[in-house]
């Protein structure tokens, strides 16, 4: 797929630098937004339509938020190929609508690490959704663009401005650095939990 069409996003940060401004584009091109807890809460404080997650699973968060879209609803709608009737197939089968866009940048482990917290503590600021969401659609990039910080916002919304589509190249790039973002987060995280 050269040119992808960007209608449906899903948005969990925890950097909510320029999150607002962003969403407010999408919208703006009536790109509907499916997010998470805090981003969820500064979406709506911002009046923007925003759908929850637990709408999308019809299963809430548990586990005290580690377990949220870890669910086929959200990772079968990232990793669908959209040139592969087999795949499109089975989401209409099962009732699952594809994303096209994934907007999320990971839990502050390094903040962690600075604030000298004990292990414990620690361990909870280990992202594993988000770089499940971020690898998949990485993985798929041939069929979604993927977005791991704000630092993109700018350069995505330059590539969305005419008609709401993206190009390939533009998202292998991001794909690029989505595993760039997640080889450096599980660096840190290995460093931290050597003895």
């Amino acid at each position: 797929m050269d040119i992808l069409p960007i209608r449906r996003a899903i948005l969990s940060v925890t950097d909510k630098s320029g999150l607002v401004e962003f969403a407010t584009f999408l919208t703006s091109r009536g790109v509907e937004l499916i997010s998470t807890g805090g981003t969820q809460k500064a979406l709506e404080a911002a009046g923007l339509p925003v759908t929850a997650v637990s709408t999308v699973t019809g299963f809430p968060e548990i586990l005290g938020g580690r377990v949220k879209t870890l669910h086929p609803k959200i990772h079968a709608g990232i990793l669908a190929n959209k040139d592969e009737p087999q795949h499109m197939q089975t989401l209409a089968e099962k009732g699952i609508r594809p994303f096209d866009l994934v907007c999320v940048n990971l839990y502050d482990f390094a903040g962690a690490v600075e604030r000298h917290l004990s292990l414990e503590q620690a361990v909870e600021e280990i992202d594993i959704g988000g770089p499940c969401m971020l690898r998949a659609a990485a993985k798929n990039f041939h069929s979604i663009l993927v977005l791991p910080s704000p630092q993109w916002y700018t350069a995505a919304m330059e590539e969305l401005e005419k008609d709401t589509t993206v190009g390939l190249e533009f998202r292998q790039i991001m794909a690029s650095r989505a595993f760039e973002a997640t080889s450096r987060y599980d660096a840190l995280i290995t460093s931290y939990l050597r003895p």
